[in-house]
């Protein structure tokens, strides 16, 4: 990742896990107070059914005048009588005093001379202790969790921004490429035209021809920019339109001694004839740019149907599948930035022509197009 998917990347980790924790945090609290509660209502009648126990036994032995039999208590509990002799007042009948929470009970009535029953118990603040360590250890279990989730579905997040941001880098460096070509050869062809102060033929073939090429790049980054603009559609003739395309690329045809034979018929189809040259330039530049030099690139047109086919380098056939996607390139032979057979994919989608392709790998390929005619 670059710095600044990098930089994305983390901030947006740090704000869902911040507040994920916040929300973890919150919910354990949240969790932690309603099970003290419980926990504290719990002891406070365990107490008091100790309490109310004891109690009934000196009450009991002191109306049956039996002896007086006290029980054993559970682990962590215990308890204490306080005969009425002693004037003992508490201040509260339910408290906490080092440890331990206590339960003062006057139901014996000062039977057996006793005024209080006390009873204790430290369980409460052992379970609570547990019960901090429980929620402390759920937090950050569930915490770790969202942190190992959060980081793969980041990581998944932004697999497909990373590769687009690639796409891109890639599309740029590869129009500056395209750009520099003709560029390069304007300005030499320029130069040389100026210093012989002649303009020869070859010179000025040369300055149509990267002219032309740029004025192809432009038109493909126009489409790809404004291709949602509405455009009004009309019935077309597409034999003159293919002619001037074809005639169009006779000069690059010429410099890579690469001929073009065309059968062509007329042909109907509604649509926007600005839409209909660029998917002809499209395909005829394509197949030029992966020609070899003394090849032939037959064209055909006639009534519902269009094809293109040239000997050139040809494509494995597990890349058909994805040559019509945006900056995908069948091959890195020859250049090219990967976005024109997708103008084509979209043209044709948007014509509702159908569109099929062969290939073979140094042999050459074949783009047939078939569209219904009404």
């Amino acid at each position: 990742m670059n710095k600044l998917e990098k930089k994305s990347f983390y901030s947006f980790l740090a704000l869902y896990l911040g507040s994920s924790l916040f929300f973890v945090a919150l919910s354990g609290y949240w969790y932690f107070n309603a099970q003290k509660n419980s926990l504290e209502n719990t002891t406070y009648y365990k107490l008091q059914h100790l309490a109310d126990r004891i109690s009934g036994l000196v009450i009991n032995a002191h109306m049956t005048s039996s002896p007086l039999i006290l029980p054993k208590t559970e682990k962590d509990y215990g308890y204490v009588l306080i005969p009425a002799s002693m004037n003992k007042v508490f201040e509260s009948t339910y408290f906490e005093k080092e440890g331990f929470k206590y339960l003062v009970s006057s139901a014996p009535q000062e039977h057996l001379a006793i005024q209080y029953v006390v009873v204790k118990t430290d369980e409460y603040h052992k379970e609570l202790k547990a019960l901090k360590t429980n929620v402390l250890v759920a937090i950050t279990l569930i915490f770790i969790t969202i942190v190992v989730i959060s980081w793969i579905l980041s990581r998944l997040f932004m697999r497909p921004i990373h590769q687009k941001v690639k796409e891109i880098e890639s599309f740029i460096q590869d129009i500056s490429h395209e750009l520099n070509t003709p560029i390069t050869a304007l300005g030499m062809s320029t130069s040389r035209a100026m210093q012989k102060k002649v303009y020869d033929e070859k010179i000025l073939r040369n300055i149509s021809i990267s002219t032309k090429q740029l004025y192809s790049i432009y038109q493909s980054l126009a489409y790809l920019n404004f291709s949602g603009v509405n455009q009004e559609s009309q019935m077309l003739n597409l034999r003159p339109i293919l002619i001037r395309s074809v005639e169009y690329y006779s000069e690059l045809c010429h410099a890579k001694n690469i001929k073009i034979e065309a059968s062509v018929e007329d042909s109907q189809l509604q649509a926007v004839d600005t839409r209909v040259e660029l998917l002809f330039s499209n395909l005829i530049s394509n197949a030029i740019k992966y020609s070899m030099s003394d090849t032939t690139i037959k064209v055909k047109l006639k009534k519902g149907f269009f094809s293109i086919e040239d000997e050139g380098i040809g494509m494995d056939k597990d890349k058909l599948q994805e040559i019509f996607e945006l900056y995908k390139r069948g091959s890195t032979l020859a250049g090219g930035f990967g976005v024109g057979l997708n103008i084509v994919k979209q043209i044709c989608d948007e014509l509702k022509i159908e569109i099929f392709v062969s290939s073979q790998k140094d042999v050459g390929s074949k783009f047939e197009f078939t569209w219904v005619v009404k």
